[in-house]
């Protein structure tokens, strides 16, 4: 008899993505209850699970028993990310409007950085983000928070 072990595939992120995406419809959940139960922000969780974060192992092991996944995909869900946008400008209106501002305002933002820190930029490693909801009589208000620590420019 001949030997025909195949090694099995190896899981992806893009696989775990669509199992975290299929167990929270599943499960009813919200990024936030989702981001509770494991001690993180809802920005950071759902970037996490998307691919776009490293996740420590015991934020891992705890996303992989809170939404029920094998234990294979902890491991995935540590793995560093390889960033890819597919497009240069999305057409999901909310995305493209986030696109929008950073070309309407982008040059103001690097600028008023420039003059308040030096040349240099914002880190999106050492950054944190909070989205909130703020009631407005005029139709309720997105308020989108960042904070990423200053990067000077090194000179040598």
């Amino acid at each position: 008899m001949k030997d025909s072990f195949m090694p099995a595939p190896e899981m992806t992120k893009e696989d775990v993505t669509a199992m975290i995406l299929s167990a929270k419809k599943q499960a009813g959940l919200k990024w936030e209850e989702i981001a509770e139960k494991i001690g993180m922000s809802p920005v950071w969780t759902h970037s996490a699970c998307m691919g776009m974060n490293a996740m420590p192992r015991d934020k891992a092991e705890a996303l992989v028993a809170v939404m029920g996944l094998p234990q294979e995909a902890a491991s995935v869900l540590e793995e560093s990310p390889t960033k890819v946008w597919e497009q240069a400008v999305p057409t999901d209106p909310c995305i493209y409007r986030l696109y929008e501002i950073v070309g309407v305002y982008g040059p103001t933002i690097k600028a008023i950085i420039n003059e308040k820190f030096g040349e240099g930029i914002m880190s999106a490693i050492d950054f944190d983000m909070k989205i909130t909801r703020v009631e407005n009589p005029k139709g309720d208000r997105v308020k989108l928070e960042m904070s990423g620590k200053f990067l000077a420019y090194n000179n040598w």
